[in-house]
């Protein structure tokens, strides 16, 4: 803005300025008419004079708008140009009008015709400086003109070009405060609305953290509760079963007190979003064989587990998942598929941990709907919606009669390299 003002404000000075030359031009006249420097008819010098001034009222002062029509400014800057070298056939004195001509160069005109109109300026120039039209018929007057010219012509057309660079830079500089205050109010636009957006964001994010932790509940009661409950049913109604049999008897009561115990103890676990309590004793590895010896040994079922690749500690979300998909994969093997084996592999690869559980159980439609079991259970559902929320999957192939395929696919994104 402060740019801006400075350049208006030259602009208003430097169209004054050909006025103020021609008014000085007049006034060294009149003083060197009373010393003797020749001049044509004081008529002839106030008709030429006023002429000019006449020719740029109404070219510049009065119509400043055609400074934008270049046609218009080269009709403008011929008639000043005639007017210049008739003034210097007034008197020679008026080329300290003519060097105003450079200044007007500008006005208007455009790439080579700026340093036309300047030769020509330049030519009258010289002609004021050695004395006016009269020393041109003077032969030994002649060498000497063409070198003022040559000086002349070189000299205008240097600042005539620093002009045309000057101002390119400044019209330059001019375009970038435009686009740069177009690009502020753009951001400023921006951040309003970024502003509003992140509001909602928040607002979302809110919501979907509610809705996070409450399906992370709901997997967790699913996992620990309904699973503990429902083995806890089980032994109880095999040692109901078993009642004329003390040792059985005694064996599934004693199964349903542990399994008691440990349904209380996850479950406490999982309202605090803990870890479950295998993982704090052992590794992966270790915690899913322990849960596979034990189901093995309550279920009276053989089962094993096979684990390939190096293994590493991973995030414990991760781990967290994988061993509550090893469990769930147990619980709808002891409730559904009747199978006198089971078989699970924990793989270890560069990118990704996988865990297959296989049984050669009943089997089922994996296309049927069976997403919300007949107990109540979530049972696929909830494990496909654990898995995503680390960016898993899960994989299953089953047909009835020929047991069931289960495959979970997690990131292998060990501890530290999250970082």
């Amino acid at each position: 803005m402060v740019e801006r003002a400075v350049s208006s404000r030259i602009g208003r000075i430097m169209a004054r300025l050909p006025y103020i030359a021609l008014g000085a031009s007049l006034i060294l006249l009149v003083a060197g008419a009373q010393v003797g420097v020749p001049h044509e008819g004081w008529w002839l010098v106030a008709l030429v004079s006023a002429a000019t001034v006449a020719w740029l009222l109404w070219w510049t002062t009065l119509h400043p708008q055609w400074e934008q029509d270049e046609r218009k400014m080269i009709v403008f800057f011929l008639g000043l140009a005639g007017f210049i070298y008739l003034l210097i056939w007034v008197s020679p004195l008026f080329g300290f009008f003519a060097w105003s001509g450079y200044i007007l160069t500008t006005y208007g005109l455009k790439s080579w015709r700026r340093l036309a109109a300047g030769t020509l300026v330049a030519g009258a120039g010289a002609i004021s400086q050695i004395g006016g039209f009269p020393s041109l018929r003077e032969p030994e007057v002649l060498p000497v003109f063409l070198v003022v010219l040559a000086i002349n012509i070189g000299i205008a057309n240097l600042m005539i070009w620093l002009t045309m660079w000057t101002l390119e830079q400044t019209e330059r500089r001019a375009r970038m405060i435009d686009e740069l205050a177009e690009a502020n109010t753009k951001l400023a636009d921006a951040l309003r609305e970024n502003a509003g957006l992140h509001a909602q964001l928040l607002a979302q994010a809110r919501e979907a953290g509610v809705l996070d932790e409450r399906q992370r509940m709901a997997g967790e009661i699913h996992d620990v509760l309904a699973q503990g409950l429902t083995g806890i049913v089980t032994q109880l109604e095999a040692a109901d079963a078993a009642a004329a049999r003390p040792a059985d008897w005694r064996r599934h009561l004693d199964n349903a007190k542990g399994l008691a115990r440990e349904s209380l103890t996850e479950a406490r676990r999982s309202v605090q979003a803990l870890r479950p309590q295998p993982l704090d004793r052992a590794g992966l590895a270790e915690a899913i064989g322990e849960l596979v010896t034990d189901w093995s040994r309550v279920q009276q079922v053989v089962a094993e587990l096979i684990t390939t690749g190096t293994p590493r500690v991973l995030l414990p979300e991760i781990e967290a998942t994988l061993l509550r998909t090893a469990q769930e994969a147990l619980a709808n093997v002891a409730r559904h598929a009747g199978a006198g084996r089971v078989a699970l592999t924990l793989s270890y690869m560069e990118d990704v941990v996988t865990l297959d559980v296989r049984d050669d159980g009943a089997g089922f439609d994996p296309d049927a709907p069976r997403l919300v079991s007949e107990s109540g259970g979530y049972g696929l559902a909830a494990m496909r919606e654990r898995l995503a929320r680390i960016a898993g999957s899960l994989t299953v192939e089953s047909e009835p009669g020929a047991g069931t395929a289960l495959s979970a696919c997690v990131p292998a994104i060990a501890i530290g390299a999250a970082a």
